[in-house]
């Protein structure tokens, strides 16, 4: 990589020796993939800045110290993250200088309001490997979504597609780095040129390895990166997943590293609608937030380690018991058999039901919000249907590209579901507005989403703007029509536990069939939170290991 192409490193600082020392260190681990940018004053910074977003040079950590001598840091950090949205944004801090108020109170105002991702204190010692980790940490999340470069899977398709977008949605929910190019673009006609494709008209992914799929299903996509799509006659286990949500995967790490023998099978995406979130900020131990995709890469990591198997792409269609297994029929004609079975199909978001606006889905209407969602609309006016965290989660995620995001609540306030880090967030925001009790009523375009009727639920007044998105993140809809009638659920679809099962002997996280357990969003009762479903999704393996023990005395009683 050549200097002039080198991503930058921002730093701004007025005491000159710790500015040295920060730059050197830099410098020292940094320097040969990254060009290192350094100056003394916010407004000098700014007009730097200014020049790289216009020459379109990438940026991707800008850290300042919060006492500059013309501004205070976490107001030039506002104004970076309008030039340079994809970013890491940090405040830098010396050691112990949390302890003055002034300083936290900079950390806290910037952090909640969105001005900054997080604070890195200032390197003390040489080499300060702390000051480092922190840095790897912000520019591995900045790659992920911004670093320029070949990648392992290249898609070529055209873009505005519902096809398409469901094939990049897949790859960036299930953590596979990629390429997408449109097929009328200069780099998408070269490419089909040179696999003797041009001019198709069909989605075509190519991989590292030379294998070219032209129009592929999912399961061809999941297998084209590695993961396992048939059960290939190994199909026997203590406990299957149904499921790789938060839920799913925790239930799986537990497992497996308990010595279970353990699959899960998942129709879509690792991480579940989860996976969906673009920065999960009150998830226990992620200090600077963690976005849904890669919490639930890195649970698949740990699941596979300790042993278990994943089977993607692939829908459990029937369930049934015979003696001590139960039989899962899946939708590619393979089964499987288990001892237990875990129920961790979750929720998925409620369609709005509305035809003019059902015609544009992929097309200008999204269920959920993806990176690739967002990085599309750069400069446009999107809006988002929803009062949850995760609507307020991708306004947020929205905002850093489009140019302006309207939230759109059907309740009176935002304090109903939302939590209050969230609401500051979202006020504080410059380019996003919020409408209370407002709903979408109808959808408009030639070819894709071009409009949206609104309606003022107090007046019954409507009115057409003009739209280039519309993100819909309402309700729950559980993965819960494929059941067997032994397992009871409520008249919504969710499956009863527990005292709620027709059994009250039943433990807390078992259905009313004996052996099968729900845990997570598919659950009555369940609290809606990532945390609580790993909650669940960990706890139900000290249930599962009682009724295999259980069962084992029986048969072994039967025995003798």
């Amino acid at each position: 990589m050549s200097a002039d192409s080198r991503p930058s490193l921002v730093v701004v600082d007025a005491n000159a020796p710790e500015l040295a020392r920060i730059v050197a260190e830099l410098n020292r681990r940094c320097g040969i993939d990254y060009a290192i940018v350094s100056e003394r004053s916010g407004s000098e910074a700014l007009a730097r800045l200014e020049a790289m977003a216009a020459a379109d040079e990438a940026v991707a950590i800008v850290m300042a110290d919060q006492w500059l001598p013309d501004l205070t840091g976490d107001v030039f950090l506002a104004r970076v993250r309008d030039l340079h949205p994809l970013a890491k944004r940090a405040l830098l801090v010396s050691w112990g200088a949390w302890a003055d108020r002034p300083t936290a109170a900079g950390i806290h105002r910037a952090v909640a309001l969105g001005h900054a991702d997080y604070y890195v204190l200032k390197p003390w010692r040489s080499p300060d490997e702390l000051f480092h980790r922190t840095i790897a940490e912000f520019l591995h999340e900045w790659s992920r979504v911004a670093l320029p470069g070949p990648s392992p899977i290249v898609v070529v398709a055209a873009l505005s597609t519902r096809r398409a977008h469901e094939i990049t949605t897949l790859l960036i929910r299930n953590g596979v780095p990629h390429a997408a190019h449109d097929s009328n673009s200069r780099d998408g006609r070269r490419l089909l040129e040179q696999l003797g494709l041009a001019g198709c008209e069909l989605p075509v992914v190519v991989s590292s390895g030379g294998l070219v799929l032209v129009d592929p299903s999912n399961a061809e996509l999941a297998a084209s990166y590695g993961m396992s799509t048939r059960i290939d006659g190994h199909g026997d286990f203590d406990v299957a997943v149904v499921g790789a949500g938060p839920a799913g995967l925790a239930a799986a790490v537990y497992a497996s590293s308990e010595g279970l023998r353990t699959l899960v099978v998942e129709r879509e995406s690792i991480g579940g609608q989860a996976g969906s979130s673009s920065l999960i900020r009150n998830y226990l131990g992620f200090p600077r937030g963690v976005s849904g995709a890669e919490l639930a890469q890195r649970a698949f990591q740990q699941a596979w380690i300790f042993g278990t198997r994943f089977l993607v792409m692939q829908e459990v269609v029937d369930l049934k018991q015979a003696g001590d297994w139960f039989t899962l029929s899946l939708s590619n004609g393979e089964g499987a058999r288990a001892r237990s079975v875990i129920l961790a199909t979750g929720a998925s978001y409620r369609r709005l039901g509305i035809p003019s606006l059902d015609a544009f889905i992929g097309t200008g209407v999204f269920y959920g919000a993806s990176v690739a969602d967002a990085k599309a609309l750069a400069g446009e006016h999107v809006y988002v249907v929803g009062g949850g965290n995760s609507a307020g989660q991708a306004a947020m995620h929205l905002s850093r590209h489009a140019r302006r995001v309207t939230l759109l609540v059907r309740d009176a306030s935002l304090e109903t579901r939302l939590s209050s880090y969230l609401i500051d967030t979202l006020l504080a925001a410059p380019n996003v507005d919020v409408r209370v009790q407002t709903d979408v009523t109808r959808g408009e375009g030639e070819g894709r989403l071009e409009r949206v009727v609104l309606r003022d639920i107090a007046s019954g007044a409507e009115s057409t703007v003009e739209a280039a998105a519309l993100f819909v993140l309402i309700g729950a809809r559980p993965h819960t029509d494929w059941l067997p009638p032994e397992i009871e659920c409520n008249q919504r679809g969710f499956v009863l536990t527990g005292s709620d099962a027709a059994d009250p002997t039943r433990s807390p996280l078992e259905t009313s069939l004996s052996g099968v357990f729900a845990v997570g969003d598919v659950r009555q009762h369940s609290i809606k939170r990532v945390a609580s479903a790993v909650g669940e999704g960990s706890g139900v393996i000290q249930h599962v290991h009682r009724y295999l023990a259980a069962h084992r005395q029986t048969r072994d009683a039967l025995d003798r």
